[in-house]
């Protein structure tokens, strides 16, 4: 338990799958750092992005809000100043706080004529819409990793980061931490690094390094079509121009990059006396899919894509701790207050505090999973597909369950045994042997949206009524 105000620090990092880590059992990363992190602290076997795409993600870790609660979409939006975020937290608690990259909140622009996602990271974010960090070292986003620009507080002017994102990235916070900062006062620390966020590009070494490998690839993984068991859904469709095979070999490059930059914070940490009151939460917004199930980036409700690693560590986290119960980003950010020995003023979070599955004064949630969703897609030219369709889903510790549709109602959709179906190659929805745990999952979905009041129209199933349809 805590006995006085640790520091925090959280890497977020951008389209990493949890399945990606060594320590989650990829047999091709090459991850020490993160490992041994893992082995050092709590490492969450379920952690799932509630809404697998970058805004929505950060919305509810900023704010431990849904997004279907602010109708945020996957991309193109803009948080209100006036929503209370982990800053304003942190900040009414006496601590400093630091922000460090990719914000991507301060959307809105993705509609204009001759938009590109790069000119984003050649303008500043005003204070107005940084959430109200205290040290803003930072930009909105900018997909090349090689040629990025952060903005400092207020200035206006652009900074060239040298070389490659990540390494500039981390290099900041440390200068911040070693130099800057009040050192009689506790920080709260965030850096968010792009990669392995495509563009696929690592520095030439790790490249050169990973394209010679082979790689054993995943049961769910299609070179050159979709999984036969998708055809018939007009929700997935498959990208055009795209090498699942090289782009693999550098996801993996890019991964290790990010892993030497763990490394480097922690020898950092320990030379300037930091590792006995400074804790480390490690976390992606969102997976990717990389060609499992023949399917690239994220949105869709699979593993790969709603996956993400979460690892914890730091001064009273017992060594080896391992969380099976499902979390998602909702349980970000009372987590983060709880890891300081905080709690939030606002009312009716929909998260769970992890602290004490962390420090293992608890041994279970007594909850029997976690909420999946997809509110809306905005973009109809990237051949992503949820514009028209959207999903909700639950994931307990063992299945999942999702229904997807339209307006006119969402429909029981897919239901996978993960225990047995990692690769979620069995679509069980119609298997009669499973319809009573099928039920279940309905029930505890048709649940969660009531309490958490969601509008999203569900069609009735296994003996329940339907929700919100038109003409209800």
């Amino acid at each position: 338990m805590i006995t006085q105000k640790n520091n925090l620090i959280v890497i977020l990092c951008d389209q990493l799958r949890r399945q990606a880590l060594g320590c989650y059992g990829d047999p091709n990363a090459h991850t020490p750092n993160l490992d041994a992190m893992a082995a050092n602290g709590a490492k969450f076997e379920a952690a799932c992005s509630t809404f697998p795409v970058c805004v929505p993600f950060r919305f509810t870790m900023m704010t431990g809000q849904y997004a279907h609660t602010r109708m945020v979409p996957a991309i193109a939006w803009r948080m209100s100043p006036s929503e209370r975020t982990l800053a304003d937290e942190f900040n009414d608690a006496g601590y400093q706080t630091s922000y460090f990259g990719k914000w991507h909140l301060f959307g809105g622009y993705y509609f204009l004529p001759g938009y590109s996602a790069k000119h984003e990271g050649l303008r500043s974010v005003p204070k107005l819409y940084r959430g109200n960090w205290q040290y803003w070292r930072g930009f909105e986003l900018r997909n090349s990793h090689f040629d990025t620009y952060y903005f400092a507080d207020d200035d206006p002017a652009p900074h060239k980061i040298d070389g490659y994102q990540t390494d500039g990235l981390f290099e900041l916070s440390m200068q911040y931490i070693s130099s800057e900062r009040d050192k009689s006062k506790p920080f709260f620390s965030v850096i968010s690094v792009e990669p392995p966020h495509p563009p696929f590009e690592a520095p030439p070494e790790l490249e050169e390094k990973w394209l010679q490998k082979d790689l054993v690839l995943p049961e769910n993984f299609y070179m050159e079509k979709i999984d036969p068991q998708l055809e018939e859904y007009s929700l997935c469709k498959r990208g055009t121009s795209y090498d699942p095979a090289r782009n693999l070999k550098i996801y993996y490059a890019m991964l290790e990059n990010l892993d030497q930059n763990i490394g480097r914070l922690m020898s950092f940490l320990d030379k300037n006396g930091l590792c006995d009151n400074t804790r480390i939460m490690f976390v992606s917004d969102h997976g990717e899919l990389c060609g499992s199930h023949g399917l690239r980036e994220k949105q869709h409700p699979f593993e790969e894509s709603i996956g993400i690693p979460l690892l914890i560590s730091g001064p009273g986290i017992p060594s080896g701790t391992t969380v099976t119960d499902p979390v998602a980003a909702e349980d970000l950010f009372p987590s983060l207050l709880g890891l300081a020995g905080l709690k939030s003023d606002t009312p009716n979070l929909p998260g769970a505090d992890l602290t004490p599955l962390v420090e293992k004064t608890e041994d279970k949630l007594g909850r029997p999973g976690v909420m999946l969703e997809f509110v809306w897609e905005t973009r109809m030219n990237t051949g992503m597909p949820y514009n028209k369709f959207c999903y909700r889903g639950f994931r307990s510790e063992h299945y999942k369950y999702i229904v997807a549709g339209d307006l006119a109602g969402y429909k029981p959709w897919m239901f996978f045994d993960i225990e047995k179906d990692p690769g979620e190659m069995h679509n069980l929805i119609d298997d009669p042997g499973y319809q009573n745990i099928i039920a279940c999952h309905h029930r505890w979905l048709y649940d969660r949206m009531v309490e958490t009041d969601d509008d999203a129209p569900l069609s009735p199933a296994y003996g329940l009524p339907g929700l919100r349809l038109p003409g209800s």
